[in-house]
């Protein structure tokens, strides 16, 4: 009996250690990370944007999460301001200006923490690819017959365009012969058709049409008081927090920067 016992006690061990080896070598399927479920996020972007996104970010960011879907609503960022407040479901803005960005913030739908100012932009003038306008910079934009800009009520790069007008002493002649596009979308396809002879767009912008547009000077030193600014942020109301979390935290990467940098924009991190 006693022998009997001692073989059971050492049948236990054995299976003992067993078990606990292969506990050892079972890895750690959940780890630190959390599974990211599947879902679907939007992002109310500046239109400027659109091709960064919709060409090379968004396929990037599906690489490594696959489960979430990223829709874009692209369009002039004052737009988009107005659209969040009136209840349109974002879950991430990313504005052509800080101006759009502070509003949703002191109206409770960011929080100042989670804003992040991404990118720097350039503000140029443009000219139709084989419509010579005559006009030399931004000095002599006046001698155009029409020139299109952003409507300063809702498009970024038209406020920075009054801003460089007015500092330039050149305002009023400038909004005589203005033609008011509600986003730079339009401003580009105006001067690329030939109905504006010049207009003022953000050197991502005209890079993004090299057949149709041509760049005739960058705003002049000294006209802006702020560089152009680009922030992005989380809605404090997102049904979709982690998932837009993640790609916040991706267009960050160093990957992603670069991403911008070939679209023409600079970093601001």
């Amino acid at each position: 009996m006693k022998k009997f016992a001692i073989l059971l006690l050492a049948l236990a061990l054995v299976f003992s250690f067993a078990a606990c080896n292969n506990d050892a070598d079972t890895p750690d399927v959940g780890g630190d990370t959390p599974e990211v479920q599947a879902a679907t996020i939007t992002i109310a972007a500046a239109a400027s944007l659109e091709p960064a996104f919709t060409g090379a970010l968004i396929p990037m960011f599906n690489e490594t999460y696959p489960q979430i879907t990223v829709e874009g609503a692209y369009d002039a960022s004052g737009k988009l301001q107005t659209q969040i407040e009136a209840g349109l479901a974002a879950d991430i803005f990313m504005s052509a200006a800080t101006k759009q960005m502070n509003a949703l913030v002191e109206g409770g739908y960011i929080n100042a923490a989670d804003v992040v100012e991404l990118l720097q932009n350039k503000v140029v003038l443009i000219e139709g690819v084989g419509l010579p306008s005559g006009v030399t910079g931004f000095a002599d934009i006046a001698n155009a017959e029409i020139i299109a800009i952003g409507d300063p009520a809702s498009v970024p790069v038209g406020q920075y365009a009054e801003e460089i007008f007015a500092n330039l002493g050149i305002l009023d002649a400038v909004l005589a012969k203005a033609s008011l596009g509600t986003n730079v979308t339009e401003v580009l396809n105006w001067v690329g058709e030939g109905s504006a002879q010049v207009g003022v767009v953000y050197a991502t912008d005209a890079a993004t049409m090299p057949q149709k547009v041509a760049v005739i000077a960058e705003a002049p030193e000294g006209s802006l008081a702020t560089p152009v600014i680009y922030p992005i942020a989380m809605l404090a109301g997102s049904a979709n927090a982690e998932a837009a979390a993640l790609f916040v935290q991706f267009l960050q990467s160093d990957e992603a920067i670069a991403v911008f940098e070939s679209y023409g924009f600079s970093s601001n991190l």
